[in-house]
């Protein structure tokens, strides 16, 4: 941390000493990288933080200047006045433009967002309120007490110091729990909106940023150059402001700077070889698509990695401690009686196929239920109509006393329901703690104003997570490997880590998809005491297993589903001398020693997958 304040130091006083060993000139291309970095700022934290496909950058930046342009010059508004009202106009803009994203992703996200830039240019370059193709002139000097703004070396200390603020804002921002949200969409949306992140107002967040440093830097530039014109907000500078996020690194604010000044820097010094400069910076940037696809920024971290492949060092070092299970009396008895989950007559149709056919079950609170049944059964799809991700076709389906069959992932999330996938979903770009902490924020969105006005209470709330994270972490026996990247570890350790994420805000329900899928006997066997541990401090859990082993030995109700419709229900004993399981689940096998009470109730290890 020493380290750290004392590089920054470092840099602020470079930065301040900076115009006096500089020309008029180049401290005018100065001025102009700063406004392309906070428009880079802006851009890194739609498209690389959070994952949105953004191409109407240049459309903020035109409107601020153009919203500063049109007040101080038709209207008679003062500059900083007019620059307040500018900033606005962006931000309801970036809020617009932002709409598409709730409907659409990738690359169609990256079209509709490009089109928008399009009818903006357009419509600045025939607009008279515009002044057409001539643009806006005669914009006045913005004003402060003792400071002539009209020298660009005195506006170029406006311009860092509205820059430094801006870059620790943004980095404020990435590194607590909205910028962890952030970026767990971007690696994952279904799962982020499973940990209880609201998906569409973070993607209508990431605009806003966005917008918001676009309005800046047109407010600056307005004041800079007292001139705009359409030429400025150009689909060429557009892709050129793409070019400096990608080549700096996308995922990295310091990174999408360092690309933004040196390629401003870099078109000054090629400005006599303009054709031949705009082929090298599209080499240049598929170069980096292809070979550093984490820009500038990722090289240092590509390398590091490298290194410790060849010395041959791994995070196997670290040590998966024991499981601690949970206080069996945290949870009152009075609370685990009724029933917790309905699903009532429910119907899942996807065109022609039915994927389930009016499923009906009932979940009693303080219960570990098993659902199986052959491959293409239709249990995932259940569990995805239970969660949120599928809509039921016909049906209903209730969690604690309330109708939740038309409720998004994120509202189940923080009515107490948590989740595992078929196939690990972890946040592969998050730390394990990251993948904890995402799960452990129940803020809401709309609390957002505090990151504006009360930014010691964001602190004060971060530091009671990280705590909280460091006792699921302990309690999980993944301290070791707090943070490590969850893809680097062993698939028994990712299977450990998001059972503790899916746990980490103690649901009441839990619904495990084949937890035991690539697990070996030992690992299986810590799984049933781990679940068992789950279920006694007053989670009710439902999971999905082909190991029967584990089934029979661990679940006291089974419910038995075959081409979407449930064959069979009781307990495990019912279950497996039932002939119609026997017939369509696990053909002619004996079942008789899986019972409960059988030869292999202990060994769960002993596992009969199910075929399909």
């Amino acid at each position: 941390m020493k380290s750290r304040l004392t590089a920054a130091g470092v840099v602020v006083l470079a930065a301040w000493a900076l115009p006096y060993g500089l020309g008029g000139y180049t401290v005018h291309v100065v001025n102009i990288a700063l406004i392309y970095a906070l428009l880079a700022i802006g851009m890194g934290l739609a498209m690389g933080v959070s994952g949105q496909i953004n191409l109407a950058q240049v459309a903020f930046f035109g409107v601020g200047a153009y919203t500063v342009a049109i007040l101080t010059t038709h209207y008679g508004h003062g500059f900083w006045t007019s620059a307040l009202l500018a900033v606005l106009a962006t931000v309801v803009t970036g809020l617009l433009v932002g709409i598409p994203a709730l409907r659409m992703q990738s690359h169609y996200l990256g079209i509709v967002t490009l089109g928008l830039a399009l009818g903006f240019i357009n419509w600045i370059t025939n607009a008279d309120l515009t002044g057409g193709a001539d643009g806006i002139s005669g914009i006045p000097v913005p004003t402060l007490p003792g400071v002539d703004l009209s020298s660009e070396y005195l506006y170029y200390y406006l311009e860092a110091v509205v820059f430094g603020l801006a870059l620790l804002f943004g980095l404020f921002v990435v590194h607590t729990s909205l910028g962890r949200r952030l970026r767990a969409m971007r690696d994952d949306a279904l799962a982020a909106g499973a940990m209880g992140a609201e998906i569409p107002l973070l993607r209508m967040t990431a605009f806003l940023l966005a917008s918001l440093y676009g309005g800046l830097a047109g407010v600056l530039y307005a004041g800079l150059i007292r001139y705009v014109a359409p030429e400025t907000f150009s689909i060429g500078n557009m892709f050129i402001l793409l070019a400096m996020v990608i080549i700096g690194g996308r995922r990295s604010l310091v990174g999408c700077v360092v690309g933004a000044v040196g390629l401003t820097l870099v078109r000054e010094w090629l400005s006599d070889f303009s054709t031949y400069a705009q082929l090298g910076y599209g080499v240049v940037v598929v170069l980096m698509v292809v070979f550093a696809p984490t820009g500038l920024a990722g090289v240092p971290a590509r390398l590091r990695a490298l290194a410790t492949r060849r010395r041959g060092e791994r995070t196997a070092r670290a040590e998966l401690r024991p499981f601690t299970p949970y206080p069996a009396a945290e949870q009152p008895a009075a609370a685990r009686e009724g029933v917790l989950l309905s699903v009532a007559g429910v119907t899942k149709q996807f065109r022609g196929l039915r994927a389930l056919d009016e499923v009906t079950l009932a979940v009693d609170s303080g219960e570990i239920r098993g659902i199986v049944g052959p491959n293409g059964s239709g249990k995932t799809t259940l569990f995805n109509v239970i969660s949120g991700f599928y809509r039921a076709t016909a049906g209903a389906v209730s969690f604690a006393g309330a109708d939740t069959t038309t409720a998004r992932p994120y509202t189940l999330s923080l009515a107490g329901l948590a989740r595992t996938f078929q196939n690990l979903r972890l946040f592969g770009q998050l730390t394990v703690a990251e993948n904890i902490l995402v799960a452990l924020d129940r803020s809401r969105t709309r609390s957002l104003w505090q990151y504006a006005l009360w930014q010691p209470g964001v602190l004060a709330r971060e530091r009671r997570l990280r705590a909280r994270a460091d006792e699921v972490l302990a309690r999980y026996g993944l301290t070791d490997f707090a943070e490590a990247d969850p893809s680097s570890l062993p698939y028994g350790i990712q299977r450990r880590i998001e059972i503790a994420r899916a746990m980490a805000a103690r649901p009441r329900l839990l619904l495990l998809d084949e937890p035991a899928a690539g697990l070996n006997g030992e690992e299986v066997r810590q799984l049933i005491g781990i679940v068992r541990s789950i279920r006694d401090s007053g989670t009710t859990v439902v999971l999905i297993e082909h190991n029967m082993g584990l089934v029979m030995s661990l679940c006291e109700k089974v419910t038995v589903l075959s081409s979407g419709k449930v064959i069979a229900e009781g307990t495990p004993r019912e279950v497996v001398s039932a002939p119609e399981v026997i017939e369509a689940y696990l053909g002619d096998s004996d079942l008789a020693d899986l019972a409960p009470d059988g030869p292999d109730a202990e060994r769960p290890d002993r596992a009969k997958e199910a075929t399909s």
